[in-house]
């Protein structure tokens, strides 16, 4: 097996090397480290590297799980493996090395699988912009342009992926942390329902989920499919590996290609959903210009919402006092946290939280009743292709410019957070002015995912035609 031909292989192919005697897990693992040491200089997708130690894991590991000594990469923000740095993308924890102290549920699952982590993916500071540049660990940067944006907040674990270093890396999305790197470095990126995966925030109503980043559409089926709970994996085992061979019945769908927010939408990010438009309509699906009336609700919306974003930089600082058992100080967050926490929300009263919940909880069921009538929505991922990464530049932007460039990032993202349904973003566009792939998102019903994944699967033949290795590549 050579170092190329691991590159190019899924996390499948790479287990599979490993059950027939081909491979051991440390010969995956030594070189997935080269692959890291060779690429990465350029690239800053791992921000964290375990080297030896995850050597000798491999070396070590149980002879069980179905990704037996495959290489993975956990995101420095959300589920922890016990030992394994978590800095969260913040330099105060950097600076004290902190480790997390037990495994989360998603994190153990990931160990029963049998993968092997190598490191931990770039993501900005605590997971709060569309684009990864820490200050504690630099920039993550496009495999298809090194002056470009690769998004956030998986970017590290995007990057990583379309670059080969590893086929399947860990990943979030509160806001289109997974669609939007997903779309920018030419991935398919899942994000499931709502506690659709094993995980330690399970029944809480968070928007925020955690699945992963893998290189073919069958590994994310069959990750979607082992990472459930328990109890539904038993009762319906396989059950999204199945749904890429079921041919989908006629849908009826929508398409839109106008932002929420009210702004420009690039002409390719335009032309790639109306092609995938066509591409259903020849399929025999019934396509239509059409999507929920609430989707263009921006501004109301984003004013109750404003809420509880602050609520959020504030919970980001409690957790960095808990981590560092100290109070913490503008010198221990990048000024992006520390000033947002610094707007607002501190006198709301009670009536007025009530208030903005009750909209937002009415915005929501409005806005799940189009799904009565339609089987699917499809829409841009992100208005643009990838922009200039020093546009994003957090040492030379404030915190109010950082967001107002991030705002347009994530408005075809971040309303299906809010409504638990699933959304996927595919690689199906390609502009030609700036080189770069773009990408459609698909969003179903609150856990129609085996829908999503059919579609995939039928537009895949689209997929493979487009430009799909990046010039920096392992």
């Amino acid at each position: 097996m050579s170092d190329d031909a691991l590159a190019a292989m899924d996390a499948t192919d790479q287990a599979n090397l490993v059950a027939v005697g081909d491979a051991s897990p440390a010969d995956l693992v030594q070189a997935t480290c080269r692959h890291i040491d060779r690429i990465d200089r350029d690239l800053g997708a791992v921000a964290v590297r375990f080297g030896s130690d995850a050597i000798n894991d491999a070396i070590s590991v149980a002879r069980s799980g179905p990704y037996l000594g495959v290489p993975f990469l956990m995101k420095d923000v959300g589920a922890r493996q016990a030992g394994q740095p978590y800095y969260a993308g913040n330099q105060a924890l950097r600076d004290a090395d902190h480790r997390a102290d037990k495994d989360t549920i998603l994190g153990a699952r990931f160990r029963e699988l049998g993968l092997v982590t190598v490191g931990n993916s770039n993501s900005p500071e605590f997971g709060l912009q569309s684009n990864t540049w820490p200050i504690a660990h630099g920039p993550t940067r496009n495999p298809w342009d090194l002056s470009r944006s690769a998004g956030g907040s998986s970017g590290g674990a995007c990057a990583a992926v379309a670059a080969g270093l590893v086929a399947v890396a860990h990943a979030s999305d509160g806001a289109g942390s997974i669609r939007i790197p997903a779309a920018w470095c030419g991935l398919i990126g899942l994000k499931p329902s709502r506690d659709r995966i094993d995980w330690r925030y399970a029944g809480h109503d968070r928007p925020d989920v955690e699945f992963v980043v893998a290189r073919s559409l069958r590994d994310t089926a069959r990750f979607l499919d082992l990472l459930r709970p328990a109890e539904i994996r038993q009762k319906y085992p396989g059950r999204y590996v199945a749904s890429l061979e079921e041919a989908p019945r006629p849908l009826r769908i929508g398409l839109c290609t106008d932002s929420p927010d009210g702004g420009p939408v690039h002409p390719a990010c335009i032309r790639s959903v109306e092609q995938a438009g066509q591409t259903l309509r020849d399929a025999g699906h019934r396509v239509e210009q059409s999507a929920p009336a609430t989707f263009l609700e921006y501004e109301e919306r984003a004013l109750y919402g404003a809420v509880f974003g602050f609520h959020e930089y504030l919970s980001c600082l409690e957790d960095l006092e808990i981590r560092l058992d100290r109070s913490v100080g503008p010198e221990d967050v990048e000024p992006f946290l520390w000033e947002l926490s610094r707007l607002g929300g501190h006198d709301m009263t009670p009536g007025e939280i009530e208030q903005a919940t009750s909209w937002l909880s009415r915005w929501e069921h409005r806005t799940l009743a189009w799904f009565d009538d339609f089987d699917l929505l499809v829409t841009p991922t992100v208005c643009e292709p990838a922009p200039l990464l020093e546009s994003l530049n957090p040492t030379t932007h404030t915190a109010i410019e950082l967001l107002e460039k991030m705002v347009p990032h994530m408005a075809f993202t971040e309303i299906w957070n809010a409504t638990r349904q699933p959304a996927i973003s595919l690689p199906l566009g390609w502009s030609e002015e700036e080189a770069l792939p773009v990408g459609v998102q698909f969003i179903a019903g609150p856990g129609r995912e085996d829908l999503l994944l059919s579609l995939a699967a039928l537009l895949l033949p689209k997929i493979d035609a487009l430009p799909h290795l990046p010039p920096i590549h392992a």
